[in-house]
């Protein structure tokens, strides 16, 4: 992420999350209705480029992973809302998701956090698309190297006592473990019972040799972009960290229960590959 250039991570996941809506078969393991809208005209093409999932299998396979983390948070969301009365959701390093903009949920505040640059260009996006900002969606803009997250949320209204939902897709890898453990930190003081949802990776030396090339070619790519895979984890030492952060995994998914639960019997070639990619549901204990 540099200072004055929206994030090209935020971009891709965006074309990913496009791509599912245009390529992929019914029903949609992730409908936003908003996708393909936000990018306008100048990305469009670049989402009816998406490879054939059948000829491209690992490039589905990422498309996959991107989507199921998005539904599941939303999913997430949606449970907190109906069973625990869940008001406020946190999109942290919201970069070009919708959710916001297509809040179903009159009641729930949605605050995205981002770096000002990224959020900046995501405005003017919005702005070019022709979407509203409804009154739910507040913006907060977050220079993690000098401003304080606890005290930019507080100053946008949000209320650390209340139960929370928080989203935070696809940042977790390229955090060092300081800030890592400093954002956690941030959200176990909202209400206990309060969630969060991330994505991390297992380190290389845990996965099969196949897919330590994998993650080599892929760590290459977004070293080049700017923004290097930095922060690992194994399901075991995940847990104690969460412990040791005053909050407890509730569940962390793997390829295998991520395709239980979204992808199985699909028979347009979108699924999940590998071991390296998990989502954990973590929570704020009492």
């Amino acid at each position: 992420m540099h200072e004055v250039n929206p994030s090209r991570t935020a971009l891709r996941v965006a074309l990913r999350r496009a791509a599912h809506q245009v390529h992929d078969a019914h029903p949609r393991v992730f409908d936003d209705p908003l996708a393909v809208r936000i990018l306008g005209d100048e990305h469009i093409l670049e989402v009816h480029k998406t490879p054939d999932s059948e000829k491209r299998p690992y490039s589905a396979a990422l498309r996959s992973f991107m989507v199921a983390r998005a539904r599941l948070a939303e999913d997430t969301l949606a449970a907190g809302v109906r069973d625990r009365g869940v008001k406020q959701y946190i999109v942290l390093g919201a970069g070009l998701d919708t959710f916001a903009y297509r809040n179903p949920y009159p009641g729930v505040q949605v605050f995205e956090v981002d770096h000002p640059a990224t959020q900046a260009w995501k405005l003017e996006m919005l702005k070019g698309a022709g979407i509203a900002v409804p009154e739910t969606a507040v913006h907060v803009p977050v220079n993690f190297e000098v401003d304080s997250l606890r005290a930019k949320l507080q100053g946008a209204g949000f209320l650390f006592g209340e139960p929370t939902v928080t989203a935070w897709l696809g940042v977790v890898p390229y955090l060092t473990r300081e800030a890592f453990d400093a954002t956690m930190r941030v959200l176990a003081r909202c209400a206990a019972g309060s969630e969060v949802v991330f994505d991390y990776s297992q380190p290389r030396e845990a996965l099969p040799h196949v897919e330590q090339l994998m993650l080599d070619s892929l760590g290459a790519r977004v070293a080049l972009a700017g923004e290097p895979f930095q922060l690992f984890f194994t399901p075991a030492q995940l847990a104690e960290e969460m412990e040791w952060l005053a909050m407890r995994v509730v569940e962390d998914f793997d390829s295998a229960k991520l395709t239980e639960r979204y992808f199985k019997g699909r028979q347009d070639g979108l699924g999940l590959r590998g071991q390296a990619a998990h989502i954990c549901v973590a929570e704020v204990r009492e």
